[in-house]
């Protein structure tokens, strides 16, 4: 079964993930904006009758590669138990040479990047879908009620906790006074660092059926940029949450509500552009300013983009790992190696892209020509969540509850 069909069934049947529906119907009164630029090369195989025995669903076999780079475990330590429902939504941050990362079953733990000894643990004992979010001081995590949790960064101490409208799928963001979460009805919350205290708040109306999962909004000093389920791309004036700008990066399409799910993931900001990818949609460039489409591609992704060295890194819905021009949006290689293989966002670290997958390998792929150079197997349970690095060591969560941090090292 395709991981679409995978988060359906999960949609559909599992009372653990009934918070995927809601009682909002899709904003039918938003004009698509116009496409520019070259198309990607893009296979829609994926959403056709999913019967056709004619589809392959394996995941495509390995093959042997020519190392050129050694990927290096510098340290391992247990995070604590999860579950599989929550673990895509649950990814380590970083920062300040301090690695955090949490379990779906309420406990937060802080390691130093380079020894890995644990500085702290805490234990909530409440069942946790969001996060971690890291900035202002604060370690931040959200649950499947609602509920918002802020830490001390530094000693894991509990500053303050709050109630939002429905559960938190992605990791809240801080900057300044300002800490931003976002919850899977389309809301937006702009909160104090201090207290917790609700500054504003911005709603869209989002659609009855869509991925699981929200975008985790970008905060930057004087705006919040975010996706929502409904194909746009917004942005918000930081200490009033007044809408500055507002793109359409997907317009839904099709007689179904599947057909129809055109949801938004992160927005990434490079060299003063954001950068945004869709699912059954659009990857897409824009003004961070005015929010004017400098350049849009027909692509698909569970993913966030990643950005460096002046190019867009993309992962589609097939797994094909994509690099594009940041300007125009052309794609300059694609690598479709790791087909169907689930794999994770894809991460820029010095001269390399890397990606996880659901059998537990970690690959590194040549910048320059997307040739994979590199791989480790991290865990046989497989890894789900995206990760994070520091600029020099990567830290890569898996499904067996374990954090790694790895090195690469140019053979």
């Amino acid at each position: 079964m395709s991981r679409l069909f995978g988060i359906l069934f999960c949609t559909l049947f599992l009372s653990s993930c009934s918070s995927l529906w809601n009682d909002k119907a899709s904003d039918t009164n938003d004009t698509e904006t116009a496409q520019s630029g070259e198309e990607l090369s893009f296979d829609d195989s994926a959403f056709d009758d999913a019967d056709d025995e004619e589809i392959n669903n394996e995941p495509k076999d390995l093959e042997s590669i020519d190392a050129t780079v050694k990927i290096k475990k510098v340290w391992r330590q247990s995070i604590g138990s999860s579950d599989d429902v929550y673990q895509p939504t649950l990814h380590p941050a970083v920062g300040d040479g301090v690695v955090y990362a949490a379990s779906n079953k309420g406990r937060i733990s802080a390691w130093p990047v380079v020894k890995g000894k644990r500085l702290w643990r805490t234990d909530l004992d409440l069942s946790l879908s969001g996060g971690v979010g890291l900035g202002a001081g604060l370690v931040a995590v959200g649950t499947d009620k609602g509920e918002l949790i802020a830490l001390d960064a530094e000693t894991g101490e509990e500053r303050w906790r709050v109630t939002l409208s429905s559960e938190i799928l992605s990791a809240p963001a801080a900057q300044g006074e300002l800490l931003v979460a976002q919850t899977q009805d389309g809301k937006v919350y702009g909160l104090s660092v201090a207290t917790g205290e609700e500054i504003w708040r911005y709603a869209v109306e989002v659609p009855v059926l869509s991925l699981r999962g929200t975008a985790g909004p970008l905060v930057t000093p004087r705006m919040v940029i975010t996706g929502f389920a409904n194909g746009k791309l917004v942005a918000l004036n930081a200490a009033t949450g007044t809408l500055l700008w507002e793109a359409k990066l997907a317009t839904g399409e099709g007689k179904s509500e599947l057909e129809r799910m055109v949801d938004v993931n992160s927005p990434i900001l490079g060299n003063e552009v954001v950068y945004a990818t869709s699912y059954q949609g659009r990857a897409g460039a824009f003004s961070r300013g005015t929010g004017r489409e400098l350049w849009a591609q027909n692509s698909s992704s569970y993913h966030p983009p990643a950005f460096g060295s002046g190019r867009l890194f993309v992962a589609d819905t097939e797994d094909q790992v994509l690099r594009l021009r940041s300007s125009g949006g052309r794609a300059e290689w694609t690598n479709a190696d790791l087909l169907r293989r689930g794999l994770t966002p894809p991460l820029v670290v010095g001269d390399y892209v890397m990606v996880a997958d659901s059998e537990g390998y970690l690959h590194a792929l040549s910048q320059a020509d997307g040739s994979i150079v590199g791989r480790v197997k991290v865990d046989g349970d497989g890894v789900a969540v995206g990760m994070v690095t520091d600029g020099t060591t990567l830290f890569v969560q898996d499904k067996d509850d374990d954090l790694t941090a790895y090195q690469l090292i140019v053979e």
